[in-house]
């Protein structure tokens, strides 16, 4: 078992499967990166990722397409997202209690209406995974070609576009210096015309949008199947994940690798029979996750404004 341990290829399988398992987390903290920023503290990313699992998974099954699934799953996310936009931006609720109630009550409406549209039965319908795409060329790479290069799109795309892409957009253009000076000082920002409500509405919608993809890429390209809170907790984790990375994309995207190999290192150990109550093996990502935290927490600046209500002068 220990000459399994430290071989190549479960090595190699570890790291590859910790990519995919991190890709849904990262696509939820790249929206709450752009939250965050802007000043919404949107706790409601583990109800919108459930809501987004849900809808794309019942748009795939009924519409016999994936790629209207993860659409659909976006979109609903979106708009339930909205609702936080609403209580947490225009009534000026307390964000956090906007958060955890739009999470409960997501877990409930998910659970009832999968059962409502589905009913039980002995087998759980499924769909057709999404397929892997190795890049030719790459994927012939020693080491790294297995794990980087046979993937699927939606893998690519998170880590290869949307990272940069999102810390392009943050740090080197208009939209994103406006959008830190909305999270940092908003009172300055609405008096040199920044539209604040604008902005962090557009940021919310955006991360909605985001945690309903990694929503979806659970059910259509890791189980093929809905379950009753399958999210378990993914959209914490993805909110420790931007703390972690210091509200930057790129420290998000580490942080999410570090769940991700964890998580895929204990599926890894309890299949082969690891003397050690699967229970443990079960808590070891959540665990690494505290223990990270507590190293940077206090090393942190977050926005200035964050979960600060604006009230326009």
């Amino acid at each position: 078992m220990w000459n399994d341990l430290i071989s190549q290829t479960f090595l190699i399988g570890v790291l590859a499967a910790g990519i995919r398992l991190a890709t849904p987390i990262l696509l939820a903290a790249l929206g709450e990166v752009f939250a965050e920023r802007a000043g919404v503290l949107k706790i409601s990313i583990e109800g919108e990722m459930l809501v987004g699992a849900l809808c794309g998974f019942l748009g795939a099954f009924y519409l016999n397409s994936l790629w209207l699934g993860l659409a659909i799953g976006m979109g609903s996310a979106a708009l339930y997202s909205l609702i936080a936009g609403i209580l947490s931006i225009t009534l000026k609720v307390d964000q956090v209690i906007t958060g955890i109630t739009l999470n409960i009550l997501a877990l409930g409406l998910t659970s009832f209406f999968y059962r409502f549209i589905l009913g039980k039965s002995f087998i759980p319908p499924s769909v057709p995974p999404l397929k892997v795409l190795p890049i030719p060329l790459l994927k012939a790479i020693p080491i790294l070609g297995q794990i980087l290069f046979t993937q699927n799109i939606i893998v690519y795309l998170t880590f290869f576009v949307l990272v940069p892409v999102s810390t392009f957009v943050l740090f080197k253009t208009t939209f994103g210096l406006n959008l830190r000076a909305v999270g940092e000082y908003p009172l300055a920002a609405d008096t040199v015309g920044i539209r604040v409500y604008a902005i962090r509405y557009a940021c919310v919608v955006l991360g909605g949008l985001f945690a309903g993809l990694g929503g979806a890429f659970m059910t259509l390209a890791q189980l093929n199947m809905f379950t009753e809170n399958l999210t378990a907790g993914r959209g914490f984790i993805a909110l420790a994940a931007v703390i972690f990375g210091r509200w930057h994309p790129v420290g998000a995207m580490i942080a999410t690798l570090l769940f991700g190999i964890a998580d895929a290192l204990q599926l890894r150990l309890q299949a082969l029979g690891v003397n050690v109550p699967y229970q443990f093996l079960l808590m070891l990502p959540y665990l690494l996750t505290i223990i990270a935290l507590v190293g940077v927490v206090k090393r942190t600046n977050a926005p200035s404004a964050l979960a600060v209500p604006y009230k326009k002068g």
